[in-house]
C-alpha cells in the first residue's frame, strides 16, 4: 500500500509519456503515421510484439509504462489501461472498442481512502483470448488462453482457460469446444474453406 500522490519513479517521464500518447492519439492514418505510431509504441510500452497493432485513440494512466502486448495483438479504439500495476496481454489477443484494463485499487477503509492510500495488483490475459466490446477487467484478474469475454462484461475474478464468460460480474457459461470450429452465430455453418 503506497499514498498515491507521493508516488516518484526517477527513470520515468510522466508527462512527457502523456504527451507522446497525445500525439499518437491525433496522428492520422497515412503510411509517415503509422510508422511514427509504431514508433511511439515501442518507446511508451514496456513490450510491443510484432504484428501487434493499436487503434486511436488509447489512454493510459502512465501512457502504457507497465503494458506488456505479445505478438499480433489488436487493441480497437477507446482501450483504457490503468497501468499503475503490470498488464500482460498474450500473443494473438483480440481487445474491442472501449476495453477498460485497471490495476490500481484503493482500500475499503475510509480513513485509508481519505489519507489517499491505494495500491496494484498485476492483471495477465492469456494467448489468442477475446475481449468483446466495453468490458472492464478489474486488478488482479488472470483470463486464461483462447477464451472469450462477452460485451459488457465486468471481470472481477480469474476465468479459466477456453471458455466463454459473460456478465456482471462475469462468470463461465460455456467451454468452447469442437463444435466452435463448425458452427458460429447460434448455428449457423461455417463454410468449410474458410478454416
Amino acid at each position: 500500500m503506497y499514498k498515491v500522490m507521493e508516488l516518484s519513479d526517477e527513470g520515468f517521464h510522466f508527462n512527457e509519456a502523456l504527451r507522446q500518447m497525445e500525439r499518437f492519439n491525433t496522428l492520422g492514418y497515412t503510411e509517415d503515421a503509422e510508422k511514427e505510431k509504431q514508433h511511439i509504441l515501442r518507446e511508451l510500452f514496456a513490450e510491443v510484439g510484432e504484428g501487434t497493432y493499436i487503434q486511436a485513440p488509447y489512454h493510459a494512466m502512465l501512457g502504457g509504462h507497465n503494458v506488456h502486448l505479445g505478438k499480433n495483438v489488436y487493441v480497437n479504439f477507446n482501450a483504457t489501461f490503468v497501468d499503475d500495476a503490470n498488464i500482460y496481454i498474450g500473443d494473438g489477443t483480440l481487445l474491442a472498442p472501449n476495453v477498460t484494463i485497471i490495476t490500481a485499487m484503493h482500500p475499503i477503509s475510509l480513513k485509508l481512502r481519505t489519507e489517499g492510500y491505494g495500491y496494484n495488483k498485476p492483471v495477465y490475459i492469456g494467448k489468442n483470448v477475446w475481449i468483446a466490446s466495453n468490458v472492464t477487467i478489474l486488478p488482479g484478474v488472470h483470463i486464461g488462453d483462447n477464451s472469450v469475454i462477452g460485451a459488457a462484461s465486468v471481470v472481477t475474478k480469474d476465468i479459466p482457460a477456453n471458455v466463454v464468460a459473460v456478465g456482471s460480474p462475469a462468470k463461465v457459461i460455456r467451454e468452447i469446444t469442437a463444435d466452435d470450429d463448425i458452427y458460429y452465430d447460434h448455428g449457423k455453418l461455417i463454410v468449410d474453406n474458410i478454416i
